[in-house]
């Protein structure tokens, strides 16, 4: 039943905010946690962010905790990941993924157990120096 795609993705500065978004074209989305992962060529995909089904709850990863803001808009079937600051080392592909309710929490250690119809296609970012 779903159908995620990632957007809003590109070419920026060191220094430079964008927000990504990614949509349920399935129309389940408020059935869901949701997260946002991000891989580099040559690495292991790395959880960023999580949020539970109504976005009661955020979570973050050390690395980018108070750059990157997780949130949702269960009636425009959206969910938003606002990055600010930044950096080269932030260059990789994003993407976003479906968990059952209650999940949301654990997600940061699930990248390699998420079945494929529970993650988008990803979206590139790339920052430059």
């Amino acid at each position: 039943q779903l159908a995620l795609v990632e957007s809003g993705g590109g070419l920026v500065q060191a220094g430079d905010s964008l927000k990504l978004s990614c949509t349920d074209s399935g129309r389940t989305f408020g059935s869901y946690a949701m997260a946002w992962f991000r891989q580099a060529p040559g690495n292991e995909r790395e959880f960023l962010s999580s949020i539970t089904w109504n976005g009661a709850n955020t979570y973050y990863a050390e690395s980018v905790k108070g750059r990157f803001t997780v949130s949702r808009d269960n009636a425009k079937n959206v969910v938003y990941l606002q990055m600010s600051d930044l950096r080269p080392e932030d260059t990789a592909v994003y993407y976003c993924a479906a968990g059952p309710l209650g999940t949301a929490r654990t997600m940061s250690v699930m990248a390699t157990r998420i079945p494929q119809d529970y993650w988008g296609k990803g979206t590139l970012v790339t920052v430059s120096s």
